[in-house]
């Protein structure tokens, strides 16, 4: 067998993959499809006034497939998006009344379902396995800033 080294990028993209289609599941039957319910909770993490740039990078995806997330979102009742007072380009986001209560009730399922998928963990280990995360984020950024 590789050494783990060697092993880990794959390995944590295929459970990163799983992990979403197994939330995805679970969101099907509230007729979100994986994009929109994942940008709907990244913003009502980032706050109401987060702008289109924010939220992208938040999300991790450019900023073209966001507009067309953001236009479905819109559609459905659930954003609103204003221009700044700054900068009347820069368009800002919030949810709506029925953004709030749509995450809301995403909310339950979403805790349910990571609850049993992390029911093997302890507190202490899952806390571990964030700083690991926040520390393959720091290495993430080291190399985007490099020439």
């Amino acid at each position: 067998m590789p050494p783990a080294r060697l092993r880990f990028g794959f390995r944590f993209v295929v459970l990163a993959r799983q992990w979403r289609r197994a939330l995805d599941e679970r969101f099907t039957r509230a007729a979100l499809s994986d994009a929109t319910w994942t940008t709907l909770i990244h913003l009502q993490e980032l706050g109401d006034g987060a702008t289109q740039k924010q939220l992208a990078a938040q999300v991790g995806i450019d900023a073209s497939s966001l507009v067309r997330l953001l236009d479905i979102l819109e559609g459905q009742g659930l954003i609103e998006r204003r221009a700044g007072e700054a900068d009347r380009r820069a368009r800002h986001l919030f949810l709506t009344d029925a953004g709030h209560a749509r995450v809301a009730a995403l909310r339950g399922p979403l805790l349910e379902a990571e609850r049993e998928m992390l029911a093997e963990f302890s507190d202490e280990e899952l806390d571990g396995l964030l700083d690991a995360f926040d520390r393959i984020e720091a290495g993430i950024e080291r190399l985007r800033a490099r020439p």
